[in-house]
């Protein structure tokens, strides 16, 4: 009997250790959006974009109960930004990556869990040659700058949760390489994007 109760014992600790174990991770999928402000330049360039569509993947590793790391990796297509100087208008059809890291600060309300991060990123505008993109010198560029957001999780079960968010992402206003007339896209500038993203989230 007594040998019973030990092994009971033991395996309940086994299982709370090994769920406390897989609670400190998760992954996450969401759909997200990429909106653009207007920029204007002492430069006499103005940028403007549409409303771009994607994805964003992250991995967080819990260091306690309310914080945690995570790593992003994200990525849209067809976002037009279109540039307009002295001598013309010109549109570069994007393709926009993410790799960013950030720290995540979370309260739990029951199944409501508010969170807050931020953190570095690097963003990489690639043009699409296409026929939407109206100038073939249009080059690849990589620009270092920042995340941050705040968002609330909604537990659907032990494993599942809900997870909606706004981001803003902090980088300076890609040239593309086109810094001479007559297609001139230097602002001079930096620029938050808005990035709302809605997903679900899994616990291991």
């Amino acid at each position: 009997m007594k040998k019973i109760a030990i092994i009971a014992f033991l395996l309940t600790v086994c299982v709370t250790a090994g769920r406390a174990q897989e609670s400190r991770q998760d992954v996450s999928v969401s759909g997200s959006a990429l909106v653009e402000p207007f920029v204007g330049s002492s430069t006499d360039v103005y940028v403007h974009s549409n409303t771009a569509y994607g994805l964003l993947a992250s991995y967080r590793f819990m260091l306690t109960p309310s914080s945690a790391i995570e790593g992003n990796y994200g990525i849209t297509d067809h976002n037009l930004i279109g540039y307009t100087n002295p001598h013309g208008h010109y549109t570069v059809n994007t393709r926009n990556m993410e790799f960013s890291a950030a720290y995540v600060r979370s309260f739990n309300f029951r199944k409501y869990n508010p969170f807050v991060e931020a953190g570095p990123g690097v963003f990489i505008f690639d043009p699409i040659r296409n026929m939407t993109t109206t100038t073939l010198d249009a080059k690849q560029q990589l620009e270092v700058g920042a995340i941050f957001g705040a968002g609330i999780a909604y537990e659907i079960s032990p494993s599942f949760d809900i997870r909606a968010e706004y981001r803003g992402i902090i980088t300076k206003v890609p040239t593309f390489g086109e810094t001479g007339a007559p297609a001139n896209f230097t602002t001079n500038k930096w620029y938050q994007i808005y990035n709302p993203v809605l997903g679900v989230a899994y616990h291991f």
